[in-house]
């Protein structure tokens, strides 16, 4: 009788620990694939962003120094300056030449100095 009871409460005690193990990993494994969304979202919209300025920077008769870009999810935002009115329209369809781009907003003005 003894050994029958042994029996029963390891069984017993492994069913507990098997069925509750899956859920604790499964718990930070959905975490950190949730945040490594977040991640490579990130990543890759740093990515977009050096190759929207790089497109910038390589166009012929563009001066991109007072351009700053933000890029979330292929979004493309276009703020600061260029010192001839050809150039914020010039800005806008590189940016929109990169490949990953959706949607540019150019909000670029013109400076003189």
């Amino acid at each position: 009788m003894i050994g029958v009871a042994a029996v029963s409460a390891s069984f017993y005690g492994n069913a507990q620990s098997g069925a509750s193990a899956p859920v604790s990993a499964s718990v930070p494994a959905m975490a950190s694939a949730a945040n490594g969304g977040k991640t490579s979202s990130k990543a890759a919209d740093r990515a977009l962003r050096r190759k929207i300025l790089t497109a910038l920077a390589d166009a012929k008769g563009m001066r991109a120094a007072g351009i700053t870009v933000r890029a979330t999810d292929g979004d493309v935002l276009l703020e600061g300056w260029v010192p001839e009115v050809a150039q914020i329209e010039q800005a806008t369809r590189v940016a929109q030449g990169v490949p990953g781009v959706k949607t540019v907003r150019n909000t670029l003005t013109l400076s003189t100095f």
